[in-house]
């Protein structure tokens, strides 16, 4: 009896993940399994929609469709979350083989629509810090509610208006501010090495700082030093950094 039950889920299964090739299972009423079908995959058109409107914007309904209804049918998902389902899209944009056509950005451009919606519902504990605490000499507090991102495309400008042709190296910083708004910085090479140089929170900024220009192989490390304090200052007002401990 188990083992029935188990080839019934089975094959029910494959039904509601494709139902134009996989047979319903003998015994169930054709009109309640097609709107079962219907309401899961609204289930899951509505929370793509929601986290990807710059993607479906750009690749039109059409293929925006075919692409959900692929995912749908294809990727393994095994997490019982609906809010994980657009991080299960990003991950099947960036390594299923897909059929449908898309543009060469599509993927990192959905990781970044995504990182959106994973900073948001980050749990991410304020840790102990000054919030008017000496930067330079103090260990820089880092915004734990915060993604550190590099993208081999310029995903924070593509739209309607702009699709790029040819890759163009991007790093951007998205951040939950002390007011609970999600804040998107674009950011350089340099401030990339600062903030990653912070992260484990063992060095202060003025040690980090130097290392940076010895890295850089900087002739005067005191020019390096004056701009690393104006950019330390930066990050703090942008929510960045927080303080320091």
């Amino acid at each position: 009896m188990a083992l029935a039950f188990q080839e019934f889920q089975r094959d029910f299964g494959r039904h509601l993940r494709d139902p134009h090739h996989a047979p319903r299972p003998a015994g169930l009423p054709a009109r309640r399994v097609a709107a079962y079908n219907e309401l899961l995959f609204n289930n899951i058109y509505g929370f793509l929609d929601a986290c990807f409107p710059v993607s479906r914007e750009l690749l039109g309904e059409s293929r925006w469709r075919r692409l959900n209804r692929t995912f749908y049918r294809d990727w393994p998902l095994h997490t019982p979350w609906f809010r994980e389902i657009p991080r299960e899209f990003v991950r099947y944009l960036a390594d299923a083989e897909i059929a449908t056509a898309r543009p060469r950005w599509l993927a990192e451009l959905a990781h970044y629509e995504w990182a959106e919606l994973a900073v948001d519902i980050m749990d991410a504990p304020l840790p102990k810090h000054d919030p008017t605490g000496d930067l330079m000499l103090g260990r820089p507090v880092l915004n734990p509610a915060r993604l550190d991102l590099s993208y081999n495309w310029p995903v924070h400008r593509i739209g309607t208006d702009y699709r790029p042709r040819r890759p163009q190296a991007t790093q951007l910083v998205v951040c939950r501010d002390t007011e609970l708004a999600v804040q998107f910085t674009e950011i350089n090479p340099v401030t990339a090495h600062l903030l990653a140089l912070l992260a484990p929170g063992q060095l202060t900024g003025e040690a980090a700082l130097t290392q940076i220009a010895t890295a850089l192989q900087h002739p005067d490390p005191a020019q390096v030093l004056a701009f690393g304090r104006d950019l330390l200052s930066d990050l703090h007002r942008q929510g960045i950094i927080l303080g320091s401990a």
